[in-house]
């Protein structure tokens, strides 16, 4: 074999290998951050559906709560995705919940969901949920279809959106 096989064999990785690395490079990202802001918090990794899934959780009176607000939350995913990026040359899907921010989406998601349903009840031949990013529309489509329903996304960019329907 020659040498620039050898070097493609050795830079193969498996996937999972590759969200582990994403885990550990958000992880770091994350942890300097949370020093920088001088912050306590514990970091778990895991792997979910393909993507690699990072938890910031805290025990007894932290102020952890400061960045478990949803547009915050957003806001530190994008940069942790772009720093994952930056060291792996690959777009990353990672998924950042901090202090049980992401739970507290879903559910405040099947109440829009609730509120949507509401509306096909009332008559309405299909309810439009707003904008959102991809994954909270995959939660959406998820919600929908335990209900029996049917959705669909509509729209581009940021004005992408759920359109839920009975089918």
């Amino acid at each position: 074999m020659g040498v620039g096989t050898d070097q493609a064999e050795s830079s193969e990785s498996t996937p999972e290998a590759n969200l582990d690395d994403e885990g550990d490079i958000a992880a770091d990202y994350i942890e300097e951050l949370l020093d920088i802001c001088d912050l306590d918090g514990d970091i778990d990794i895991d792997t979910r559906g393909g993507r690699a899934y990072i938890s910031v959780n805290a025990s007894g009176e932290s102020n952890i709560r400061v960045l478990s607000k949803p547009d915050t939350v957003n806001a530190l995913q994008e940069l942790t995705r772009l720093a994952v990026q930056t060291k792996t040359g690959a777009f990353s899907r990672l998924i950042l919940d901090v202090g049980g921010s992401r739970e507290a989406r879903q559910a405040e998601l099947g109440r829009l969901v609730d509120a949507a349903v509401a509306r096909l009840d009332a008559g309405e031949g299909s309810a439009a949920m707003p904008a959102m990013s991809s994954y909270e529309r995959k939660l959406v489509h998820d919600i929908v279809a335990e209900r029996g329903l049917v959705s669909a996304s509509e729209g581009d960019g940021r004005d992408r959106h759920t359109v839920i329907s009975r089918g």
